[in-house]
């Protein structure tokens, strides 16, 4: 097909600028969405501009939806109130008020052009511009019509419908959707409807997707959709609308060819907001089948599994979802607000209750102690997988809680399996299972999850921090600074990454570089977490003053709140008090610090591991062989 005016080479843009309504949704289209194209044809000759436009496909498939372009007699005065009359039937939206055939509208094309009374042209003196306008416009756009219809030239149909199906996608991007709502306050709906396409997709174990945290990092870019793929390593890309108006909601999704930048595959869907998790399986399910990816049965099962929401939960989990995802206290403790606001009014929305279980989880030790926050996050969890086991989620912040605090190697690494198996995509399942086998000793296949991890989610700077973490606590201080700098990259005031690369610096023997780590994590991130981890750093680094300047301030902070005890006694047993480093290790033991299950492979602790008391700890682990 031609490309159409103002388009980029190798896309066709004006092929979803004279598709039909019925098209654009991907529903059946019979002569009269010809006739609605030819319409838009005839519109674009005689005004010079198409009647559908904007900015993106996007934009310009949303207009055909839902836009009624002006009269062709705005543009061009000079064309008569008939050629308004018959484009305009052309492009009804409804099928069943255009003309039902080809015949019919080459009459009226036909009266309207030798007929002396057309509206306005009867007034006019004869010969006239306007009269002799009517006359050759009208007339050429019979002819036109009658060749084209009667020729089917180049397969009219065929040729407004998209591509075929490309065969090598096996790796996708689902960019941030755009808010058509016009309301601001809707952006969370639109980018929570983003991050449950993300992840309905993510569950078909034949493709690769990128995760939510790395495609929000688009929202709002102008990059050109190939460089987008390129930076993501990506072999397509889904990019679309969402707009809600009281309780529809409507998704326009189309799928780009990164390596040809061809659009492929363009659809629309309407829903009640009750069926949205419906809509969003059915926008997932056509995708998989336009990129020929093998869907399992069982995947084809879970994606085919939707019940109705509630229209307020629904709205609420979103708003939880966005506040969970950055990982600091208020807003935690703000999504603990929303989910349990949703779960109030429906105790059965196992979302709601996996939302939970990640919250409380990510609160422990940083912010709460370990008692306080993860048996909350261990109820949640269970909560949601009586309700749903197939919920990936739920599996992961299970597996979690057993590796972190309940220290259940088995049962941690069964939950964390089950949730690979469900949803092979979901980075947070690969960077918590990288942990858990970086605490069972097993490095290369920690090293190996994590690089998954990063490869689905390669804009998170937390993914990459933890990656560094397992490094670290695996003996392998070359593999993890360079995640731990592409975090404070991506992040410069992520505390953990610097925290974390200060002890690698320590562990190198680079003590002028661990020394600036650590200062500068104590700078960006408050947490007492942080303060003792970077501590730890300053005493291997071999300044001990500052060290036990660092331990005196969290003695006194632990007064009043919960300081990390297993990071504490690293710094003591770097400062050559063993005694004292082994009480406050007894300390994490008993408050189930979150650090303590690194306790066997942990280099910080190599001042302290030949004495017997270190051996007892491991042996109360319970370590598998």
């Amino acid at each position: 097909a031609p490309t159409a005016p103002g388009t980029e080479p190798g896309v066709a843009m004006g092929t979803i600028g004279y598709m039909s309504p019925e098209q654009v949704r991907g529903q059946p289209a019979d002569h009269r969405s010809d006739i609605f194209s030819f319409g838009a044809m005839l519109y674009e000759m005689h005004t010079g501009r198409r009647p559908f436009r904007g900015a993106s496909a996007v934009e310009a498939m949303n207009a055909i939806l839902k836009e009624e372009p002006p009269e062709p007699s705005h543009e061009r005065p000079e064309v008569p109130p008939a050629f308004d009359r018959i484009v305009r039937r052309c492009l009804e939206k409804s099928p069943a008020e255009r003309f039902q055939s080809a015949r019919d509208l080459g009459f009226a094309l036909s009266e309207a052009g030798s007929a002396p009374a057309i509206a306005g042209a009867a007034r006019a003196p004869a010969g006239s511009r306007r009269s002799g306008y009517a006359t050759a416009l009208l007339g050429s756009a019979a002819v036109l019509l009658a060749i084209l219809f009667a020729t089917n030239v180049g397969g009219l149909r065929e040729r407004l419908r998209p591509g075929g199906s490309p065969q090598h996608i096996r790796s996708l991007a689902v960019l941030p959707l755009e808010n058509f709502s016009h309301d601001p306050e809707q952006e969370y709906f639109a980018d929570g409807m983003t991050e449950e396409l993300i992840t309905n997709l993510a569950q078909i174990g034949s493709l690769r997707v990128i995760s939510r945290t790395s495609a929000m990092a688009y929202k709002g870019s102008r990059k050109p959709l190939s460089q987008i793929a390129k930076e993501l390593k990506v072999d397509g890309v889904l990019e679309g609308s969402v707009g809600r108006a009281g309780n529809r909601v409507r998704i326009t999704a189309q799928l780009i060819d990164a390596k040809t930048d061809r659009h492929v595959w363009a659809r629309s869907y309407e829903r009640d907001l009750r069926d949205v998790l419906a809509l969003q399986s059915e926008v997932a399910q056509a995708v998989a089948g336009e990129v020929r990816a093998a869907v399992t049965p069982e995947e084809r099962a879970r994606l085919a599994r939707a019940r109705p929401v509630d229209p307020e939960v629904h709205e609420l989990y979103m708003k939880g979802s966005q506040h969970v995802s950055m990982v600091v206290e208020k807003e935690l403790r703000l999504a603990i607000t929303l989910f349990e606001r949703g779960l109030a009014k429906d105790p059965n929305d196992a979302r709601c209750w996996a939302g939970l279980a990640d919250a409380w989880a990510y609160l422990s030790d940083f912010y709460l102690p370990p008692m306080e926050a993860m048996p909350r996050a261990r109820e949640a969890a269970v909560r949601a997988l009586r309700l749903d086991d197939s919920l990936a989620e739920a599996h992961a912040s299970l597996g979690f809680v057993y590796t972190i605090y309940d220290w259940k190697w088995a049962e941690a690494e069964k939950e964390l399996r089950r949730a690979l198996e469900l949803n092979p995509n979901y980075a947070p399942a690969h960077d918590r299972y990288s942990w858990l086998l970086a605490v069972l000793g097993r490095p290369s296949e920690s090293l190996r999850e994590s690089r998954l991890a990063r490869e689905l989610d390669p804009l998170s700077p937390m993914i990459h921090a933890d990656a560094g973490w397992a490094a670290m606590v695996s003996r392998q201080p070359e593999e993890a600074v360079s995640p731990l700098r592409r975090a404070i990259e991506l992040e410069p005031g992520l505390g953990m990454a610097h925290a974390t690369l200060s002890i690698v610096y320590a562990q190198k023997g680079l003590r002028s570089e661990a020394l600036s780590e650590a200062r500068t994590a104590q700078e960006v991130d408050h947490s007492p977490l942080i303060m003792a981890m970077s501590g730890g750093a300053i005493a291997r680094a071999g300044d001990l003053a500052g060290a036990r300047k660092v331990l005196a301030r969290l003695e006194e902070i632990s007064k009043t709140r919960y300081v990390c005890p297993y990071q504490v006694g690293v710094i003591c047993a770097h400062l050559g008090e063993t005694d004292e480093a082994f009480r406050w290790l007894e300390k994490a033991y008993q408050v189930r610090s979150q650090c303590m299950p690194f306790l066997k492979v942990d280099p910080q602790l190599d001042p302290i591991r030949s004495d017997p008391r270190y051996t007892e700890f491991v042996r109360r682990l319970a370590f598998p062989p």
